[in-house]
């Protein structure tokens, strides 16, 4: 599969059969993710992959995500970015973003190199972002300066949702 047909072919999956992932299948999306490009290189993702009960469990118990599905996914990957990585000596305030917008702009970059390998080799996946961010940080002590702007999780599709109309070139193109 070429990259543009692994583009068509991502869709947002909320149901998942209770086939486990396994853990090479895992490395593999870690991998995908890491090799993405950042501003002055400075890679500031980081990681933390759920698949254990007890651990969806406290999140669970602690209401961290409005849409009940997250917590019925085989793997919940918390997404989180550093702002504290970018070096201060390069920054200049007339042209630069906040470290913070760096951050999630970069780790977005990151995670879609993570659903598209995941989409390749056969695996479903859905951003989530309706959380309680602050909550969901203290409850794995992540650092204060990470910043955890969603989740993404992981499965085999149990149903596969069609394809939602895009915009045609046209439309996304300013003048």
């Amino acid at each position: 599969m070429n990259v543009i047909d692994v583009i068509k072919k991502r869709r947002s999956i909320r149901t998942f059969t209770d086939k486990e992932v396994s853990r090479k299948l895992l490395q593999e999306l870690i991998d995908a993710a890491r090799l993405a490009h950042s501003g002055n290189n400075a890679q500031p993702w980081r990681y933390k992959i759920i698949t254990r009960d007890d651990e969806k469990n406290l999140l669970k118990t602690h209401k961290i995500f409005k849409q009940s599905f997250v917590y019925n996914a085989p793997v919940i990957i918390l997404c989180c970015s550093d702002p504290a990585v970018y070096p201060q000596e390069k920054f200049d305030k007339d042209y630069d973003s906040s470290n913070a917008f760096r951050a999630v702009r970069d780790l977005s970059l990151s995670a879609q190199n993570l659903v598209l390998r995941a989409t390749e080799l056969g695996l479903g996946t859905c951003y989530v972002g309706w959380m309680n961010k602050t909550k969901i940080k203290k409850l794995f002590n992540l650092p204060g300066r990470y910043i955890v702007p969603y989740v993404i999780t992981v499965g085999y599709a149990k149903i596969n949702p069609p394809e939602h109309k895009k915009k045609r070139s046209e439309e996304i193109i300013l003048t």
